[in-house]
């Protein structure tokens, strides 16, 4: 067997993903409920997709946001995204936003348009350093953790949201995993953690493409919102933070036409066990974190491997190729919150006595659609509640419904997943 973890931090954090010894050599398929068709009257679907408008190229995970509510959703890998709106808001607007780009209020009805296009002008200007009155990158992000308390939010929240994970085998999708999720978000002042209901969930797994082994997803949703820097405040930036890492400041930049500061961060050189390195953007004004995107050094591979690896084959070697993180945060009110974060992870295997080795490659993916103040403090019931050694691939059963998710915002699904579910559902129509 082979049965690997992922440490996301300096100090110990909990094992999410495993690979493991599996025979079989079916689809496992089931239908899913019927029952949410009616749902759908109420809402209005929208669709459309964000580019630079110099370029034309799509802005990968640029947020849409229905003004003065919290429905939101986020563009996918080709720009384009995918919104039901209460009939209620149908004469709202919404706001279009990306990092780096100045952002753009926009009418609901021109999403009625076939192919509505959006164009977000880039943003291009220097914040001068003295209107930080900070003059080193270190101080900001220690500032940053000081002030977690008055920049997000405060108190209980329930969210629903949208959570996909996919696995690779090589260019082969192997497994599809989709879920609605509801959380309840505990407030950024305490160190309870976060609660997750499974509500609906649907997926398909092609064992027959696995050979021997079968790679799995351990920890499902619970892995995006592990990434909550904030919230994980301990996990990521511990008190010996400045000791090993070099904090540097970037070329400025702007968000919801607020201006951002980035600030640089890798290991120091005489730290040799793999740590990581990226970016931090920084809301200028508040002095809030707003989003990140770092990756493991996995220069030492030997070294990376044994953050993942927990047990293996003895003929078989095993490590990592690709650790990219991603996790963004969004503004009500003032006050910050976990949006939407982006895991992307490759793993190689390389087997004693054969001559081509195997590459396996999964991405997921959470991304908060609606919330609000969780006011009656109930929490979700125990027997309700998921356990962070879930795996999402063997939970999950469905494709086969083409109303499955109602009323309920998702992630458009990129070509490449598109066209595997269309062979799902091909493949379903033959089983029938």
């Amino acid at each position: 067997m082979l049965l690997f973890k992922q440490s996301f931090a300096i100090k110990k954090i909990t094992l999410l993903s495993l690979f493991a010894l599996l025979s079989l050599s079916v689809f496992a398929f089931h239908h899913s409920e019927n029952k949410v068709a009616l749902d759908t009257l109420k809402f209005i679907k929208y669709k459309g997709k964000v580019i630079n408008s110099t370029t034309k190229k799509p802005l990968v995970f640029a947020t849409i946001t229905i003004l003065n509510t919290n429905i939101s959703t986020v563009s996918n890998t080709q720009g384009k995204f995918f919104l039901k709106v209460p009939k209620k808001y149908k004469n709202s607007k919404i706001i279009v936003s990306f990092l780096g780009y100045t952002s753009e209020i926009i009418k609901l009805e021109y999403l009625q348009k076939n192919n509505a296009i959006i164009r977000l002008e880039t943003y291009v200007e220097e914040l001068p350093e003295v209107n930080l009155n900070v003059k080193d990158a270190q101080t900001l992000v220690a500032k940053v953790m000081k002030k977690k308390g008055e920049n997000y939010l405060n108190f209980l929240s329930d969210m629903t949201a949208f959570y996909r994970e996919t696995i690779k085998k090589r260019r082969t999708f192997i497994s599809i995993s989709e879920a609605v999720v509801e959380i309840n978000k505990q407030s950024y002042t305490n160190s309870r953690n976060d609660i997750i209901k499974l509500y609906k969930a649907r997926k398909s797994t092609d064992y027959t493409k696995l050979d021997t082994i079968a790679f799995k997803l351990r920890g499902g949703p619970f892995s995006n919102l592990y990434i909550d820097i904030i919230k994980n405040q301990y996990s990521f930036f511990t008190e010996d933070m400045f000791a090993i890492y070099n904090f540097t400041y970037g070329t400025s930049t702007k968000i919801d036409n607020k201006p951002v500061f980035v600030v640089n961060f890798k290991q120091k050189p005489r730290i040799q066990n793999p740590l990581y390195y990226g970016k931090l953007y920084i809301d200028a004004q508040s002095l809030a974190l707003i989003s990140a995107k770092f990756h493991l050094n996995l220069e030492n591979r030997q070294k990376a491997s044994k953050l993942f690896i927990v047990k293996k084959p003895r003929n078989a070697k095993v490590y990592p190729i690709e650790t990219s993180y991603q996790i963004n945060y969004r503004e009500k009110n003032g006050k910050w919150y976990f949006g939407y974060s982006r895991i992307q992870l490759g793993f190689k295997i390389n087997w004693d006595k054969k001559i081509f080795n195997t590459i396996y490659r999964t991405t997921s993916e959470l991304a908060i659609t609606d919330w609000h103040k969780n006011t009656t403090n109930k929490y979700i019931r125990p027997r309700e509640r998921l356990r962070p050694s879930i795996i999402m691939m063997d939970k999950a059963s469905g494709f086969s419904d083409p109303d499955f998710w109602g009323a309920y915002n998702v992630i458009e699904p990129e070509k490449s997943i598109e066209f595997a579910i269309k062979k799902i559902k091909k493949q379903l129509k033959k089983l029938n």
